[in-house]
Formats: C-alpha cells, sequence, structure tokens
C-alpha cells in the first residue's frame, strides 16, 4: 500500500513538472516570435527579413506541441484547443505571405502585411493569454 502512495506522488510531480517545462517552452516559442517580428518590423535587409521569417514560422509550428496555461487540463480534441491551433496556423499562413514578399525583394510590402501578424497576435493573446 506504501509503494503505491509513493508512485502516485511521483506520478503527480512528474505531471506538474512537465506542465512547466511545456510551459517553458511555449515561452520561448512567443519569445521567438516576437523577436523576429522587431526584426521584420525594423530591417531594411531582406535575407535578414527572411531569415527572422524563417524562425517565426519554426517557433508557432512548435508552440502549436504545447498548451497555454489558460487552456490546460483541456481535451485535446476541445473547441478551445482547436481554436488555439487555428489562431496559430492563421498566424503561419501570413508568417508564409510576408516572407514571399520578403523573398521578392518587396520590403515595403512585407512590412505592409506584417502588420497583420499583430492583429493576429493581438486577437489571439486576448483569448488565450
Amino acid at each position: 500500500m506504501r509503494n503505491k502512495h509513493v508512485i502516485a506522488m511521483l506520478s503527480l510531480s512528474l505531471l506538474f513538472s512537465s506542465a512547466s517545462v511545456f510551459a517553458a517552452d511555449l515561452e520561448k516559442d512567443m519569445d521567438a516570435l516576437k523577436d523576429g517580428l522587431s526584426v521584420v518590423k525594423k530591417t531594411s535587409d531582406a535575407q535578414e527579413m527572411h531569415t527572422a521569417l524563417g524562425k517565426m514560422r519554426q517557433a508557432a509550428t512548435d508552440a502549436k506541441q504545447s498548451t497555454p496555461e489558460k487552456l490546460e487540463g483541456k481535451a485535446a480534441d476541445s473547441a478551445e484547443i482547436k481554436d488555439y491551433h487555428a489562431g496559430l496556423d492563421s498566424l503561419i499562413a501570413q508568417i508564409d505571405v510576408v516572407d514571399q514578399l520578403a523573398q521578392a525583394n518587396k520590403l515595403d510590402e512585407a512590412k505592409t502585411e506584417a502588420k497583420k501578424l499583430e492583429d493576429i497576435r493581438n486577437a489571439n493573446h486576448k483569448k488565450f493569454r
């Protein structure tokens, strides 16, 4: 009986420690998105913009593997989780639009389209932060 209690306690501690690891990973991804957007808004170099957008795309894709604290405990197929993933998919699609413009060396148009990245971020922060 004592062993069952020990196993239960270890399982709970493992569960909570992995939840904090996911939160740390999500925070890291969000920081990468923020840093990349800053570069995109300020740079006048197409290659630098392309590189920053690639890092942003990678971070957004990775963020889909994590769950925001506000949604912890929700089922993977819940409407809230699906909405979170849809927000990230929307962000990734817009990153791709901006990146195509950057690769075509259309930086002014890319920066105009990058403003939509902020709109997507703000809308999703209201829901999930």
